[in-house]
């Protein structure tokens, strides 16, 4: 829905709300015409209710406010007298439509001074649930939201099984465009393995101001661009589904590439506008490697001595065996010193090669993983010349992201050798959009960018910043299973990644320390 539609519909809202509520405002001692203006009745009705104005911030949240709209049902009808469990129920099974019944048929009286505490335990325990809920959607949202690596595509640098604190406002909080969800899951409500949204009516798309740009080779969370497959969610019937934008599964990857750049991928090695891209310090560059042994190699002792990741028998025979795994540079170089090593050797495609499943997927573009390109990255108010040559790199941003997902029908289509847009020709096109590049440090384990192409800025989630867990699922024991060392650890900066979990802990002890003699001060003074 358009922001147009939004604006009509907020508008038939207030209708619906002045028509139901104006003789309860009016025996609440206020003006009837105070129900008529939008937002200013929503402070006034804070105000009837005893409710704090801020409240009505909350009303315009998107996902908050399907808490927050039943609750202000329910605490108008209250502040009328009506407080049993069947007026509560009335109320919300009518969507609110209880209050025209009250408003025009029932004598009723305002409870001015109506006290705000619920009157069981189970009402408290409700309230508290409801707004916990409330103060941890927000957070989700609009500041950091929790996140797992399920992948090893950015193996040694995030492992699998690391929990990421991700920041949303470095880049600027996107708000929901799935107006109707549960909070706080994504695409799946966990247990009953069902939907978790409504597909329509969406938001239009909106970001926050943020506090910087995605810079070169920062690690980024995004939402997986052609996600409309089952595979990637736990409903469904095994088909392809449209699926809106924050809510295609999300994904982790180092974005290599930025909006105005020419890349190129040589030998499994980025180049932007011709030069090598550095990688920082704690980046760990791997490629895949096939290697035989003339002796029995046991896995678990190549991965602890040489450090080795994704080591699986490729291959047994009677005298040797055959592996396949990834490594860095410098792994490599101490593996070749193995004593019974027998051969080696990088398993890279060589140039000119065309790989199945490569992006843009023409075979005029002979692209692999290992060589790419070159490619231009998409730069928003730039133009291209758009060609029959060029299109298999921008045919799905102008149909789809700057198409169907902005509610824009465009439709490419060539006649000869002329590029039609709706049937018209085009011979360049100006982007509306910032594109970027996302790829995985294990090179040769990692579905990125050069298999599904540019990730549009709107579908960019946030910036890790913190690894707040890290469980290896593969370990033995409760003990081992946590890898210590990574607890809180940051996801930037320089060096080895230093864990701040006893100086948390520290601080946890000194806080409850603090409280609870401070609370001992206070039973005594009371004395």
């Amino acid at each position: 829905m358009s922001w147009t539609g939004w604006l009509l519909f907020f508008a038939i809202l207030q209708v619906v709300h002045f028509l139901g509520t104006w003789k309860l405002y009016k025996k609440a001692g206020r003006q009837a015409w105070e129900a008529a203006v939008p937002i200013y009745n929503a402070v006034v009705l804070m105000k009837i209710i005893n409710r704090p104005w801020w409240w009505t911030i909350l009303l315009f949240i998107p996902i908050i406010n399907l808490i927050m709209i039943p609750v202000v049902w329910v605490e108008t009808i209250r502040s009328f007298g009506k407080n049993s469990a069947l007026d509560t129920a009335l109320v919300l099974l009518t969507f609110g439509l209880y209050i025209y019944y009250i408003n025009y048929t029932q004598d009723v009286t305002y409870v001015e001074d109506r006290s705000l505490v619920p009157r069981t335990s189970a009402g408290e325990w409700v309230s508290s649930i409801l707004f916990a809920v409330v103060a941890a959607t927000l957070v989700h949202t609009y500041f950091m939201q929790p996140f797992t690596i399920p992948t090893s595509s950015l193996e040694k640098t995030l492992l699998v099984g690391d929990f990421l604190l991700v920041s949303k406002y470095h880049y600027g909080a996107r708000t929901p465009m799935t107006s109707v969800a549960l909070p706080m899951v994504h695409d799946t409500i966990p247990v009953v393995k069902s939907k978790s949204y409504l597909t329509k009516p969406q938001y239009p798309y909106f970001r926050l101001p943020g506090f910087q740009k995605i810079k070169r080779n920062e690690i980024v969370v995004f939402n997986w661009p052609v996600d409309t497959v089952n595979a990637f969610q736990q409903w469904g019937d095994g088909k392809y589904y449209y699926k809106p934008i924050d809510k295609k599964s999300n994904y982790v990857k180092r974005c290599v590439g930025l909006p105005g750049d020419s890349l190129e991928v040589r030998d499994g090695y980025v180049y932007i506008n011709g030069k090598q891209n550095e990688l920082p310090e704690r980046a760990k560059l791997q490629f895949g490697y096939a290697f035989r042994t003339s002796r029995p190699l046991n896995p678990s002792y190549a991965k602890e001595q040489y450090n080795i990741s994704d080591l699986y028998i490729a291959d047994k025979e009677q005298s040797y065996q055959v592996f396949q795994a990834h490594m860095t540079d410098e792994e490599f170089k101490k593996f070749k010193n193995y004593p019974y090593l027998d051969t080696i050797i990088k398993t890279t495609l060589p140039k000119g090669q065309l790989s199945r499943g490569t992006f843009p997927n023409d075979a005029r573009y002979p692209f692999n993983n290992d060589h790419f390109g070159p490619i231009y990255i998409p730069e928003a108010g730039k133009t291209v010349a758009i060609t029959t040559e060029s299109i298999p790199f921008y045919k799905r941003i102008i149909e789809v992201y700057e198409g169907s997902e902005l509610g824009i029908e465009n439709k490419i289509s060539q006649s000869g050798t002329q590029v039609l847009l709706n049937g018209q020709p085009i011979t360049e096109y100006t982007f509306k959009m910032d594109y970027y590049w996302m790829m995985g440090d294990n090179r040769n384990n990692s579905e990125d960018a050069r298999t599904w192409g540019y990730v549009p800025f709107n579908h960019v989630v946030g910036k890790p910043v913190f690894v707040f867990m890290s469980w290896d699922g593969k370990a033995q024991g409760i003990k081992n299973k946590i890898r210590w060392e990574r607890l809180f650890t940051t996801v930037g900066g320089n060096g080895e990644p230093v864990s701040y979990f006893k100086y948390f802990i520290i601080a946890l002890i000194g806080l409850f320390a603090f409280n609870f003699f401070r609370k001992k001060r206070k039973e005594k003074a009371a004395k």
